[in-house]
């Protein structure tokens, strides 16, 4: 099935999901399945960097397969850092993007267990 005409949704449901990335491989952050009739409108995407010493980076891709690692990544951010004790703010309302079906979007950290990532997003369908 297609991604619905969002002008005549049935459906709205907020979500958001949060996710510590605990290893250095690519974690999912948001999966949207094959047929699942939906769209997702990701309205922020926030990352924190929990450690209170080091820096770390960051890479969020979205990937035109619902699972981490079996689709082509196009990224939203490359290895971008986040200092010690702070915050990234990747997405926000401004410049929401959509997440169609069969489409996934993960965050990678070069460090584990030092950045938690938060996503707000909406499920259409």
């Amino acid at each position: 099935m297609a991604a619905p005409n969002i002008v005549n949704v049935s459906t709205i449901t907020a979500k958001t999901a949060q996710i510590k990335l605990s290893s250095t491989s690519a974690t999912e952050v948001v999966s949207n399945p094959a047929s699942s009739g939906k769209v997702f409108k990701i309205n922020n995407i926030i990352i924190s960097n929990i450690d209170g010493t080091d820096d770390a980076t960051v890479t969020v891709a979205i990937e035109n397969h619902a699972t981490v690692g079996s689709g082509t990544s196009t990224y939203l951010a490359y290895t971008i850092n986040v200092p010690a004790d702070s915050t990234l703010v990747l997405i926000d309302k401004s410049s929401a993007i959509y997440v169609e079906e069969n489409h996934n979007i993960n965050a990678t950290a070069s460090a584990a267990d030092d950045l938690d990532v938060v996503c707000s997003y909406e499920e259409i369908s």
